[in-house]
């Protein structure tokens, strides 16, 4: 199978339901940044720090190429069926997060990004995460979006930033505090 089709050579791309929409449509780029946010899941997962969460974020990459056929699908599509969210999705995003929590200090402070480069990307992977929440909220404010893909998106920025927070304790980082300049 060859991977290039030279149909998108014009700046079109099909909709799983076989429309072709311009590659600039805010749907496009939605899903596009839930793939680069993909790559990002996949990069956290390599790092020795989350060796014991791998199996867990390769999950998040499952749900994550769940999310990207939701939205590469025409509303109204029934030539192909699409895998769906779940609300347990949210609540093993959730129950991740307690268990990490509570081993770490509790938050007196903004934390900037930084302090490793593991931690560094995975602010990266956090902000990407947000990015695809708006896009997604603006493509359901002009088209019918399942919400649970909107929520599975914010829940995963929150997961983000605890890893972050997790890595940098198990990595023996201080967290680096905003201090305002007054």
């Amino acid at each position: 199978m060859k991977i290039y089709t030279k149909s998108g050579d014009r700046g079109t791309t099909s909709l799983v339901g076989g429309t072709r929409i311009s590659k600039a449509e805010l749907r496009i780029e939605a899903y596009g940044t839930v793939d680069e946010l993909n790559a990002y899941i996949g990069l956290l997962g390599d790092f020795e720090v989350n060796f014991d969460k791998k199996a867990f974020l390769k999950e998040i990459q499952d749900r994550l190429f769940t999310i990207g056929s939701i939205l590469a699908s025409e509303p109204e599509q029934t030539k192909k069926q699409i895998p769906d969210l779940h609300e347990s999705d949210i609540e093993a995003l959730e129950k991740a997060m307690d268990v990490m929590n509570e081993s770490l200090e509790p938050m007196r402070f903004f934390i900037l990004p930084g302090g490793h480069q593991h931690v560094s990307f995975g602010h990266v992977a956090r902000t990407v995460c947000r990015r695809a929440e708006r896009q997604v909220v603006r493509l359901a404010e002009e088209n019918d979006t399942d919400y649970l893909v909107i929520r599975y998106l914010n829940r995963l920025s929150d997961y983000l930033f605890i890893l972050c927070r997790f890595m940098a304790r198990q990595l023996g980082v201080a967290e680096v505090a905003w201090k305002a300049r007054v």
